[in-house]
């Protein structure tokens, strides 16, 4: 049995990229991935609404671009035999295993939003994925806005996220972004617009071309049939896709919210309820303070105020 990673599925053809000869081999999945036992454990085992409970159970699993998997190349058609377990699995793009998304939002049309920025970083962390901040259209901005966007933004880089500014036309700011690409799989997020598509070909535009080829190739457009594909790029990947941009997360407990805000750690230690201050009404709340104080940006706990209260009025699903 050999081992590799899946760098590309088209019409159910699994590239794959053998971890000692770094040669690509054509794979097809075994029958029996249709149905796999997992236990509660398991990263394949999702809980999707509030009143399910993870528990063992048969589900349906294929292999996808990103997979860590075993392989058998003995007959004339390797077979994909087993697939490894995920750090992380997403659904649009479905692709696995990503080390880092690249959340772009742009500073003008459209506008730029804190809460979408607060949302993303909030799915990022439930996914295990590193976020990377790119703000795109910056030639297209007041000098005085831009200033105090950067102003703003300076918290977000004090609490550990790197923030790139680039205008992707005139490629400003390429360059500098070069380096985070090394040894990781990277995906871009972020709503329609912003300028994902215009950011991939500033970085690749060579993938403009594969992307026409691969069209013509199957006489359509390359995203109605089943294609995806990592490319090589400064010794790590970037997923073809222009991105996902669905920003809903999936929190069934508003007490669960904190622990997807790292700022609020520090302060929380010293709130008189502990770790059970939800940071909202709670009296000797330290985050309340800090926020108070001008420690904590304002549409940052603006933001977790209002995430808090939508995950306490929604429906329960079953």
């Amino acid at each position: 049995m050999k081992k590799g990673f899946i760098k590309k599925l088209i019409a159910n053809h699994y590239t794959v990229v053998d971890e000692k000869t770094h040669e690509d081999v054509i794979c097809q999945a075994r029958g029996k991935f249709r149905y796999m036992k997992v236990d509660e454990d398991s990263e394949f085992n999702k809980q999707l609404t509030k009143r399910t409970k993870k528990e063992t159970k048969f589900v349906q699993i294929s292999p996808k671009v990103g997979d860590n998997v075993y392989y058998d190349d003995s007959e004339d058609q390797a077979l994909i035999t087993e697939i490894l377990p995920r750090k992380n699995d997403l659904v649009r793009p479905d692709v696995a295993n990503i080390d880092q998304t690249l959340l772009v939002f742009s500073a003008v049309n459209p506008d730029f939003s804190f809460n979408l920025l607060d949302k993303f970083l909030i799915i990022m962390n439930q996914e295990n994925l590193d976020p990377v901040i790119v703000i795109s259209k910056i030639d297209l901005i007041k000098e005085e806005e831009l200033n105090q966007l950067k102003k703003d933004l300076t918290y977000y880089e004090k609490i550990g996220y790197e923030v790139y500014y680039v205008n992707s036309k005139q490629r400003i700011g390429i360059d500098v972004l070069a380096h985070i690409f090394k040894n990781k799989i990277t995906v871009l997020a972020g709503q329609t617009g912003v300028g994902k598509s215009t950011l991939l070909n500033a970085l690749m535009p060579e993938l403009g071309l594969k992307t026409q080829e691969i069209s013509k190739a199957l006489g359509r457009g390359k995203h109605t049939t089943r294609h995806t594909e990592l490319y090589n790029y400064n010794e790590g990947y970037i997923v073809d896709t222009p991105g996902f941009s669905k920003i809903e997360f999936k929190i069934f407990y508003p007490d669960d919210l904190k622990q997807y805000y790292p700022d609020f750690v520090q302060y929380q230690s010293d709130c008189k309820f502990s770790n059970k201050c939800n940071h909202i009404h709670e009296p000797g709340c330290t985050v309340k303070k800090a926020y108070e104080d001008g420690e904590i940006l304002a549409s940052r706990y603006e933001n977790y105020k209002q995430f808090f209260e939508e995950i306490k009025a929604q429906k329960d699903k079953y």
